[in-house]
């Protein structure tokens, strides 16, 4: 019932649609304070399903063959961003066993030995030996003395900071989540993100790998010259691991309009890029514009909701236009940017 639901969607032929799954981890087991990330069991369910239901393609070819108007039915890409070692350590088994393909987007500076800002928040919190986090002088308001004392309230600390963090300045951001960690008085893990080495594990795997900038900044808004940099630089750095070019971008964060702009989307097609993929929801047809590539990934914990939900976004038409994602940059109300 399913396969022929998602085969009146999302038929073969110039009416294809392609669907693009975006995921960041897969952790070996359930990560208390990601409790949405999938764990080995459940990421390898999520592969069995994908085999069953969908005709799994490598990104570039899947971007080509939409444009061409010769997809398959059923079409369907797996990505992940960031560059997490258990990427290669838990997801790549799994995906080699269904003989899956998937796109990997890296964030470049995190390689060998960084940690995101954002996993240096969520480290200092689970590290943190007291049940109490005094963040006073921070600018954090609404967490001046912060109560870490249960799984549940580390959890809620975490996204609550992030929260705050996210849209500031990129330099005042990796500072201030720098003096979390201090506060918590732990050292941040240097093995979350891939090495060099793995990454090229993985292209030999027969993965896909894409660029995902340097510093993973929210572009909207940057000077020119930065994203330029940002983006330029990763592409560099990833071909230089691979001694092969990187065709496919994600935008951080990945939401049109408030993440990046028009200005960014002509900085990366000018990079030599033949497409990019944001996170907002939606598939893509013939029309959408190949730098403005949708993504989506359900969170149901069965097979039927699961694909129910594959077939609800299949309605969504996502990526608008780059002149749609330009208005929008500049009706954006401002940020604490």
């Amino acid at each position: 019932m399913l396969r022929r639901l998602l085969g009146w969607l999302s038929p073969a032929g110039d009416r294809g649609r392609l669907s693009v799954l975006v995921l960041h981890r897969v952790h070996l087991v359930a990560d208390p304070l990601h409790p949405d990330d999938l764990d080995a069991m459940a990421f390898n369910r999520v592969c069995g399903w994908l085999a069953q239901l969908f005709n799994v393609l490598p990104l570039d070819e899947a971007v080509r063959r939409l444009s061409a108007g010769t997809l398959p039915a059923r079409a369907l890409s797996i990505s992940f961003d960031d560059g997490y070692a258990d990427c290669h350590d838990v997801a790549l088994p799994i995906l080699q066993r269904h003989g899956l393909c998937a796109t990997f987007f890296i964030t470049t500076g995190s390689l060998d030995g960084g940690c995101m800002w954002n996993d240096l928040v969520d480290e200092a919190v689970r590290l943190a030996p007291s049940a109490v986090l005094d963040l006073r002088g921070l600018g954090i308001d609404a967490l001046q003395q912060c109560d870490i004392g249960s799984t549940q309230r580390k959890h809620e600390a975490c996204e609550r900071i992030k929260r705050w963090l996210k849209y500031l300045p990129q330099e005042q951001r990796q500072v201030l989540a720098q003096e979390v960690v201090a506060r918590a008085g732990v050292k941040p893990p240097s093995d979350l993100m891939m090495s060099s080495e793995q990454v090229r594990r993985m292209y030999r795997a027969g993965m896909q790998i894409g660029a995902h900038t340097v510093s993973h900044p929210i572009l909207a808004g940057l000077p020119a010259e930065q994203v330029r940099a940002e983006v330029g630089r990763s592409k560099q750095h990833l071909q230089s691991i691979l001694d092969a070019p990187v065709e496919l971008f994600a935008y951080p964060n990945g939401r049109q309009g408030q993440d990046f702009d028009l200005q960014a989307i002509h900085i990366v097609r000018e990079a030599g890029f033949n497409a990019a993929v944001t996170t907002d929801w939606g598939s893509a047809n013939r029309h959408t514009d190949p730098f403005l590539i949708p993504r989506f990934m359900p969170w149901d914990r069965t097979r039927l909701r699961f694909g129910l939900r594959m077939a609800a976004n299949l309605h969504r038409h996502g990526g608008k236009s780059a002149a749609m994602a330009g208005c929008d940059s500049q009706n954006m109300m401002p940020t604490s940017r």
